[in-house]
């Protein structure tokens, strides 16, 4: 058993993510009780474009956080767009991306996770964020933001959703959680391509493939589909019945931002949009023509929403 790092020169052909990743070691300690030292989190911090132009007490701090089975990388059409309007930090959770990696299942667990995502920020002292986060980033960031509120001005929760735990989940759901528990090799690329809908070129799937140079580099992203709070399985469903009942009382802005074509999230789409008060302040917008990953399909058209949220609420 190890904690494993994935060689530098595995993103050497990256494309499109030329930022400087830099680093920070979290206190937190494998679900399984192993005794590897601290792991550490990767991120890039983008400095905003227009810093000349705009105090530093009206930029904005954006927290980007993917979820399974991708990285940071999901985000490079995004950043352009935010940076206008401030700074950019995308971490990779850990297990993904140039995050260490523990090389089994069984080392995480909600709580491994949580508490990586509470360290890295923490860490960075982050405030005034302005909180985006899609699938798992979800799942962990919106318990966190809301135990958190006074670190976060605003929350955009994209094809993501607190589940109760009790709930059943979609046929596509269950179909892709089934797949993953029966190869002997979990295909990163093909899973991201068939939920995008656009056509991904070969050095894109090579970029969301290469931080993971080994199978057991994968055992993340192996456990996040098993680890869905739900009804006869998953964890952190205290964590996020929690966040539930605290996003009924959240009075800063929230903006819901769903892909029109996820089959597997927009379900969450309309009933997260009532649970948070101030969601429906902001315009009834689905991004049109996009699945799960809507960060490829539509990443700079999002960003120009995100900023004009940001705009309009400040």
């Amino acid at each position: 058993m190890a904690l494993l790092t994935t060689p530098d020169e595995r993103f050497e052909a990256v494309p499109d993510y030329d930022y400087e990743p830099a680093y920070v070691e979290v206190d937190v300690d494998p679900a399984d009780g192993g005794d590897e030292p601290n792991p550490r989190m990767a991120y890039v911090d983008v400095e905003p474009t227009d810093e000349g132009e705009r105090g530093t007490d009206d930029r904005e701090t954006f927290l980007c956080l993917h979820g399974e089975p991708t990285w940071g990388f999901l985000y490079r059409k995004m950043i352009p767009g935010l940076r206008e309007r401030g700074r950019v930090v995308v971490p990779d959770l850990l297990g993904f991306g140039r995050s260490d990696k523990y090389d089994r299942r069984e080392a995480y667990d909600y709580e491994t996770h949580y508490d990586a995502l509470a360290g890295l920020v923490e860490a960075l002292d982050l405030t005034d964020v302005t909180l985006v986060c899609q699938d798992w980033g979800g799942i962990l960031g919106l318990p966190y933001a809301t135990r958190n509120e006074e670190r976060f001005s605003r929350l955009v929760p994209m094809n993501t959703g607190v589940p109760s735990g009790r709930q059943e989940m979609p046929e596509a759901w269950e179909e892709f959680r089934a797949f993953v528990e029966r190869v002997e090799e979990l295909p990163v690329g093909m899973l991201i391509q068939n939920a995008t809908a656009t056509e991904l070129p070969d050095d894109v799937i090579g970029a969301y493939e290469a931080p993971f140079h080994t199978e057991a580099a994968k055992a993340g992203a192996y456990e996040f589909p098993d680890m869905v709070p739900r009804k006869g399985g998953g964890d952190g469903a205290a964590y996020t019945r929690e966040a539930a009942e605290r996003l009924k009382a959240w009075e800063k802005p929230a903006f819901v931002l769903f892909a029109d074509s996820d089959p597997i999230t927009r379900p969450n789409r309309d009933p997260l949009r009532e649970l948070i008060p101030t969601a429906s302040d902001q315009p009834d917008v689905w991004v049109e023509g996009a699945m799960h990953f809507l960060q490829e399909d539509a990443g700079e058209s999002i960003a120009e929403e995100i900023v004009a949220f940001v705009d309009r609420t400040s």
